[in-house]
């Protein structure tokens, strides 16, 4: 069987390219009833991922135990998944306050594709395979591969090359599971979310399904790391005046002061709001809030905890 025809038949049985009966004769549609459609389609999502949570939380116990060894979460994928894994991984930094390259993305094609289509990168399980090696994945690191089809040769290439080095592996696909062909993968995440209304269209039901379920690992991973205090984001990088008024307004919320109370500690802090919490909270200087956030994990309840308990 040529390469070609073995494609063929391989796409032709996945769910993601079958055609949906619900959407059949959406080229006759108004413009209100092809919106209804999708609409209608998009509710289902949230359904299928919440059958895919058993392992989500075993992605997320093995993303934490990783980073907290001083391992990355790195994804590899092709067109809207590699895009989606890019985005993810671009919002921790701002948004939580880790390293850049704790947490990446690798797309088929390099970074230009982000905005372009680079058409054949994803045909090649040696293109994953290098791209795993450039980045100097090893046993401390959790590589993360995520296609709707579960077959892109880019993704699989990645994936394998990652286990072979001792990597912890994960896999996002929008297949159903008992399709699922990987395996060495450690976890697979298989939201069903069924054809899209548009046939092959996996930037749509599927693309919305892998950003959630990308959402869930690394919020629920930074939660566990102490990256919130109660449902605030209290390690966030103040990199432009709208995240700068945002520290403030956390630490008002969290400590009741007034605004030019949490401007000051702020300062004092050198803008490190986990310390200026600690300081206000446990009324201790920024060297002593330090020490006990060390203490602590990185966690200011346990860090105020500690201060409390000693009186």
């Amino acid at each position: 069987m040529s390469d070609s025809k073995k494609i063929f038949d391989e796409i032709s049985k996945l769910t993601t390219e079958q055609r949906n009966p619900k959407s059949i004769n959406i080229d006759k549609l108004p413009t209100l009833d092809i919106l209804k459609i999708i609409n209608e389609e998009d509710k289902t999502i949230p359904f299928a991922v919440e059958k895919e949570i058993p392992y989500i939380e075993q992605a997320v116990e093995i993303v934490v135990q990783a980073l907290k060894n001083g391992g990355r979460l790195l994804y590899f994928g092709a067109g809207t998944s590699g895009r989606l894994g890019v985005v993810d991984a671009s919002e921790c930094p701002p948004t939580f306050g880790t390293p850049f390259g704790m947490i990446d993305g690798f797309i088929a094609g390099g970074r230009k594709a982000m905005f372009r289509a680079q058409e054949g990168a994803e045909d090649y399980e040696e293109n994953g395979a290098n791209d795993v090696i450039t980045a100097n994945v090893n046993e401390k690191d959790v590589v993360c591969g995520i296609a709707a089809s579960r077959r892109t040769p880019y993704v699989i290439g990645a994936v394998k090359k990652a286990k072979e080095l001792g990597a912890k592996t994960l896999f996002v696909t929008t297949n159903p599971r008992e399709d699922f062909n990987i395996k060495e993968v450690d976890v697979a995440i298989c939201p069903y979310v069924g054809p899209e209304v548009i046939m092959g269209s996996t930037r749509m039901k599927s693309g919305t399904a892998q950003k959630l379920v990308l959402n869930m690992i690394t919020t629920t991973a930074m939660v566990r790391m102490g990256k919130t205090y109660e449902n605030m984001m209290i390690d966030l990088q103040m990199t432009n005046k709208k995240l700068v008024e945002r520290a403030k307004r956390i630490v008002m919320l969290i400590t009741g002061v007034s605004y030019e109370v949490a401007q000051e500690f702020l300062t004092k802090s050198n803008f490190h709001v986990k310390s200026a919490l600690v300081m206000i909270k446990a009324n201790v200087d920024f060297q002593e809030a330090q020490k006990l956030l060390q203490k602590a994990d990185g966690f200011v309840r346990k860090a105020i905890e500690l201060k409390l308990n000693e009186k």
